[in-house]
């Protein structure tokens, strides 16, 4: 470099970098010798753009392949000093990347969203039915699906899952605690088992007879809390259920869905108990024979439906025939009601 704020190249170009169309410079250290000379550019190279500087404490002992995908949107999380070390990458999901971090002595866990032409989860509008957005500009735009309103949707897709853990902790949903959002990256409690390692899935567990029961009716009990909060998963299997020192505890919630304003709820509940069942009943087959789904949704229908309630896993269908002519009735009746209260309306117009 020189004074006239030009960076010569290794192929001895030189660029003039107040052309340059970048003014913040991310720089992730371990703050050891052998990082000095890069340390040193990252420095010159923010004093010649009259940039920002933010350095990032890595791992020394980590493989450095752990954090080359590591994306810049944590830098907002780094900036405002709630991550101190990337330590290592946790998992990759089909709608995000999940980082292990330390913020100062305690150590969490960051979800970096993927962009959503790099997922394998497809938004779907039986998900996003009845989601509201308080911005109608927004709304507007979101419906129109220009690039504006593609960026709005993600968004919106994204704050579902950190409102709902928001929601879910407070009814005593056993989720993991959020505590903190920014340029998609969650940041948020890090479930571990007996000895502090980050929890297994329960995918990756082979289960007693005795454990499937006892997981079984502890998952009932958390999706009763959901549904008593007006949420439903959408997506609950085994992939997404870890199982911690306390117990199982539910994740991956951006395609969580409101209750009682999705026409699917109903199905997706049922979908989502349907798993979980099919699921244990590999190793407790006589879970196989129950039916918790109906049973729970006909108690939330009928608003009878506690986080206490006690459940039997039966289900009485009606085998009773339709009433055709009483439904039809009641439609003509309604028909009716309205003619006449439209003549009304015109008779005192005139």
């Amino acid at each position: 470099s020189n004074s006239c704020g030009c960076w010569r190249v290794d192929n001895g170009r030189t660029i003039d970098t107040l052309m340059l169309p970048f003014r913040r410079i991310f720089h992730p250290t371990d703050f050891s010798a052998a990082d000095s000379s890069a340390f040193a550019h990252a420095v010159k190279l923010t004093c010649l753009v009259q940039g920002e500087l933010t350095m990032m404490h890595v791992d020394p002992t980590v493989e450095r392949k752990d954090f080359e995908d590591f994306p810049l949107g944590c830098q907002a999380l780094v900036e405002d000093g709630l991550v101190d070390a990337v330590m290592r990458q946790l998992m990759s999901g089909k709608e995000a990347m999940v980082y292990v971090v330390r913020c100062g002595e305690e150590i969490r866990c960051a979800k970096v969203y993927k962009e959503a032409n790099k997922r394998s989860f497809r938004q779907s509008a039986g998900y996003t039915e009845a989601r509201k957005v308080k911005n109608s500009r927004r709304a507007r735009a979101m419906e129109k699906g220009g690039r504006y309103g593609r960026k709005a949707q993600e968004d919106s897709w994204q704050s579902a899952e950190v409102d709902a853990l928001h929601r879910l902790t407070a009814a005593g949903v056993r989720v993991p605690r959020p505590y903190n959002f920014a340029d998609g990256v969650l940041l948020m409690e890090l479930v571990t088992d007996a000895d502090g390692n980050a929890a297994p899935r329960l995918n990756d567990l082979l289960l007693t007879a005795e454990q499937s029961r006892e997981h079984h009716r502890t998952l009932i009990t958390q999706v009763v809390r959901m549904l008593c909060a007006g949420v439903i998963h959408g997506d609950l299997s085994e992939y997404n259920v870890l199982v911690g020192s306390e117990g199982p505890v539910i994740i991956d919630l951006p395609q969580a869905i409101d209750a009682a304003g999705n026409n699917n709820a109903r199905s997706m509940f049922q979908r989502d108990i349907d798993n979980m069942t099919a699921y244990f009943g590999r190793f407790a087959p006589e879970l196989l024979s129950t039916d918790y789904g109906m049973e729970i949704w006909s108690l939330y229908e009928n608003g009878k439906l506690h986080p206490e309630v006690e459940l039997t896993g039966r289900f009485e269908r009606s085998e009773k025939p339709a009433d055709v002519d009483s439904v039809m009735r009641e439609v003509d009746d309604a028909f009716k009601e309205e003619a006449a209260r439209q003549r009304y309306k015109l008779g005192m117009g005139q």
